[in-house]
């Protein structure tokens, strides 16, 4: 609802915006100008402005904070705005308006309103909505993670009001009145219980019970899902899944291959003189050839070769396979604009139009790192149950994977988007990819 809440309220705050601005441009004049020359054009670049607050975080609970890091954000989200504004009433004159004046006075005042609103928001959501009690059982990494969380952000509204971490302390309770006094004395809303729980019949008994009392009851895998977006891998095992990762999403996945296959097409063909270009500039500024080949694994273990456009040395790996850096040594001058751009990844479409790789999926991992990591990660093989992508979830989420430690944590988002892959799911994924281009490095 608050998310529901803050899309309404920007939609407001932008009409509003426009109206003032308007206002303060014609006087009584404004309703004219507003119905019969601003109110369309200025409502197409408004569902773009949405887009880009989406795109840059700005529904996402974890930024709505009023520190430098959300200021800093707005800001960005509001310059790339203005920027599209300029360009889609200067380089469509079709609507017959190029509003110098009238945008320059709509984004001080919009970026004045949004600013305002949006601390305003923020500091409100704190103080006027009461958070959720939880009850948290359990004395793992998993519980201590999502404790250290919720204190890190309140803006979530949830809050550990009581943790049973000593297992004595939780068989201590064995009568369901003591369980019915323990929630009521401490207004608890949730209770997160360990997966097994629900299997041992007397904790069973006395949770079903609880329900009656209005309390939500949770197990600490599916709720550290719902708030991480990930799943943890020390809370699952081979019984979750084969309960959770059934094959329901077979028509999503036809539907996908039919979808990538027209796109990767259209964009190998009106993207080929962008290629050579590319092709030519690695030529010219770097050794070696343009191009780069490089065995990948893929679905169900499949191992295929995926293709790139150089940004590294030629000899870059003489010593062996190593892991890329985000500020590697080993790659060129002309690489490093590449893999910022992104450029690099265009010969992968031809991978995509063979059915070797989606647009969205798990990162294909070389063979010698497949290797380790099958040892070192528990349930690391799952991920190639599904066809690996250029970008995904994991790569939105998290940063630029450099060690084992980092494939374990990829690993948790992978698996997420394995059990929830769906349309929204990728549209989201491709939206906050766009992200990347004017933020992160290359991933």
């Amino acid at each position: 609802m608050r998310k529901i809440l803050l899309v309404l309220s920007d939609i407001v705050l932008l009409y509003a915006g426009l109206f003032l601005a308007l206002f303060i441009r014609y006087g009584e004049d404004f309703y004219e100008q507003l119905v019969n020359r601003h109110l369309l054009p200025f409502s197409i670049i408004f569902a773009v402005w949405l887009i880009i607050f989406y795109i840059a975080g700005l529904y996402d609970f974890r930024r709505l904070r009023n520190n430098l890091d959300f200021l800093k954000t707005l800001g960005l989200a509001l310059f790339v705005n203005a920027l599209l504004s300029i360009l889609f009433f200067y380089l469509i004159p079709a609507f017959g308006i190029t509003p110098k004046t009238n945008l320059f006075i709509f984004f001080l005042v919009f970026g004045m309103l949004e600013t305002v609103w949006r601390r305003l928001f923020n500091r409100l959501t704190l103080s006027l909505q009461p958070a959720s009690n939880i009850l948290l059982i359990g004395s793992n990494e998993t519980c201590k993670e999502i404790s250290a969380f919720f204190a890190d952000n309140p803006q979530f509204g949830y809050r550990i009001k009581l943790w049973l971490k000593e297992h004595k302390e939780i068989a201590g309770i064995k009568e369901i009145g003591e369980w019915r006094e323990l929630v009521k004395k401490n207004g608890i809303d949730i209770i997160v219980i360990p997966r097994h729980f629900k299997k041992e019949s007397d904790f069973a008994k006395i949770f079903y019970n609880l329900l009656t009392l209005g309390v939500e009851i949770r197990d600490l895998t599916s709720f550290y899902e719902a708030v991480f977006r990930k799943i943890p891998l020390a809370e699952i095992s081979e019984e979750w899944f084969l309960d959770e990762l059934v094959e329901k999403e077979r028509f999503y996945d036809g539907l996908k291959r039919g979808i990538e296959l027209i796109g990767a097409l259209f964009l190998g063909i009106s993207l080929l003189p962008l290629e050579l270009l590319t092709a030519l500039l690695i030529k010219i500024f770097s050794t070696g050839p343009s191009l780069y080949s490089q065995t990948r694994v893929g679905k169900n273990g499949k191992e295929f070769i995926l293709y790139k456009f150089r940004t590294m040395r030629a000899d870059a790996e003489k010593n062996g396979a190593q892991w890329a850096e985000p500020k590697d040594r080993r790659t060129t001058g002309i690489g490093k604009i590449l893999r910022y751009s992104h450029l690099d990844e265009l010969p992968q479409l031809v991978n995509i139009i063979k059915g070797e790789l989606s647009f969205i999926g798990p990162r294909p991992e070389r063979p010698e790192f497949v290797g380790l990591l099958r040892k070192k990660i528990p349930y690391y093989d799952i991920r190639h149950l599904v066809k690996p992508g250029i970008t995904g979830w994991a790569q939105i989420e998290y940063r630029y994977t450099s060690s084992v430690e980092d494939s374990a944590e990829k690993l948790k988002y992978d698996i997420y988007y394995i059990k929830n892959r769906s349309i929204f799911l990728d549209l989201a994924i491709i939206l906050k990819t766009l992200k990347s281009f004017f933020i992160n490095p290359h991933t």
